[in-house]
């Protein structure tokens, strides 16, 4: 069975087209590809934070959490946008069962080395891949909120991509980021263009100079940590455009393809 890992952002999701949710369903009936959803919230979060006047920080494309934010984070992330995930599925025919990282121990989390600046922001120590297959078998696509919980049941705000990152690991699965542009973009002269392919030392030069930033940073870390820990391939893709996903999945050179430096000719 070949697994694909899809992340989708907050900032994408409470967009994205009908046909990107047709052509995951399309992609689980053909038995080829096993789609897994990962995904996030961030502006609903920072919307309802907002609304309770409660402060929002990032450090390095991460939410500072603490026990406040992080009741927010989990009752709108496994709350409100797992379900609505499922019901867009739903309402194009698919199967589909929500589930949070706290569910069954699914993803076992422990603080980030920098929690001190933090707080309560999680990096997953052990997937339960076994909690995923059981969906799977059972005929039903998975979708993944991302909050984590330790042995003491502390939970803990994991970035998706990170999160998305370390289900592919666990499943040797494929990996692919959904956006709401075509790729990794750079600026030629004031006119912007995609990269096919990138490199883990391109990808850290573009972040050194800044040319990747903010949100786009944890995304292309999580994809390097991936490919180093025998993720297949791991790409970024619009979700607007309508078969990107399917294209992807069939080989076809969509978005960005972010590989080891040995893999480019």
């Amino acid at each position: 069975m070949k697994y694909l890992v899809i992340k989708c952002g907050g900032s994408v999701l409470e967009n994205l087209p009908r046909s990107f949710y047709e052509d995951i369903v399309k992609m689980h009936k053909s038995s080829e590809w096993t789609p897994i959803i990962v995904h996030g919230g961030g502006p609903l979060i920072t919307s309802l934070l907002k609304s309770l006047n409660v402060e929002t920080k990032f450090v390095n494309g991460l939410r500072v959490t603490d026990h406040q934010v992080l009741d927010v984070v989990e009752m709108v992330l496994s709350g409100s946008v797992n379900k609505q995930v499922v019901r867009n599925l739903v309402e194009v025919g698919g199967n589909a069962l929500g589930i949070s990282g706290v569910d069954g121990g699914l993803l076992k989390a422990a603080p980030t080395p920098n929690a001190k600046t933090l707080g309560f922001v999680g990096e997953v120590v052990e997937v339960n891949h076994s909690i995923i297959e059981g969906i799977v078998n059972q005929g039903f696509i998975p979708v993944i909120s991302p909050v984590g919980i330790d042995a003491s049941g502390q939970r803990y705000n994991i970035n998706g991509d990170i999160a998305a990152s370390a289900i592919a690991k666990s499943l040797e699965a494929n990996l692919c980021f959904i956006s709401d542009i075509p790729g990794i973009l750079v600026d030629h002269d004031g006119v912007k263009t995609k990269l096919d392919k990138v490199s883990k030392a391109i990808i850290e030069q573009m972040i050194e100079d800044e040319t990747i930033y903010g949100g786009m940073i944890p995304k292309v870390q999580a994809a390097i940590d991936g490919l180093v820990h025998n993720i297949p391939e791991v790409g970024i893709i619009n979700g607007f455009e309508k078969n990107s996903l399917l294209d992807y999945s069939n080989g076809k050179c969509v978005g960005t393809k972010i590989v080891l430096e040995e893999e480019i000719a």
